[in-house]
């Protein structure tokens, strides 16, 4: 695998590039990366829903460190539904992102401390154009009338289970119109029931996937406000 895994895109698009820290909501956010390793690696073939479980079609890793630790982790344990997976992924998980990110330059780690005493860590952008690019292709997606490729469809899918919009930069009142135009996209990818999967140009193994982790995120945040 090369380039910026899912995980590591939500969690870049969550965090402030100046203050380095993350915005929105923290449940959210650990439940949405946790999501995006299962996605990244069914994007790879390695994974599958099958009879309501996550299921190892392929225990090959993908040449990322966090995405192939998962992968090894379902392989050896009973099989699990999405639910239960992102549930039991979310736990420090985003450590070990944000760890893997500060490695390769992309952010770095700002120790400082809160009251005096307590340890805390910020995380402020040191390469700015992996966000770019993101921001761009999400941009772009939210913009076109077209369906974007699989990967930023499922990306696009994710921000909106999270509730992340207002990660993405609208101004006034038009989060609405972003998460709608978002579950635009997650219903033409065939992530939320929009169309049959015959018709969606995401492989129906993704599509699956996807779907069902959409609806755990759902279950475990509750009703919108």
């Amino acid at each position: 695998m090369t380039g910026v895994a899912l995980a590591e895109e939500l969690l870049l698009l969550a965090y402030d590039d100046e203050s380095g820290k993350a915005t929105g909501s923290r449940i959210g956010l650990d439940l949405g990366m946790a999501a995006a390793v299962l996605v990244e690696l069914a994007l790879a073939g390695r994974v599958a829903y099958s009879d309501g479980m996550i299921v190892v079609t392929d225990p090959a890793p993908i040449g990322h460190p966090v995405t192939d630790e998962v992968l090894a982790r379902i392989a050896a344990e009973p099989a699990n539904t999405p639910a239960s997976w992102v549930q039991r992924l979310r736990h420090g998980l985003r450590d070990r992102v944000l760890a893997g990110l500060c490695e390769r330059g992309i952010v770095r780690d700002v120790g400082e401390k809160a009251l005096g005493a307590i340890p805390t860590h910020r995380y402020p952008s040191v390469d700015a154009s992996v966000e770019t690019d993101i921001r761009q292709r999400l941009a772009a997606a939210l913009t076109d009338d077209k369906l974007p490729d699989e990967r930023t469809a499922a990306l696009a899918t994710l921000v909106a289970a999270t509730r992340m919009e207002p990660s993405l930069g609208a101004a006034g009142g038009v989060d609405s119109e972003a998460h709608q135009r978002l579950s635009e996209i997650a219903g033409g990818a065939g992530f939320s029931g929009g169309i049959g999967l015959e018709s969606s140009t995401v492989r129906p193994s993704v599509a699956l996937v996807v779907a069902e982790l959409t609806r755990a995120i759902n279950a475990a945040l509750g009703a919108r406000s």
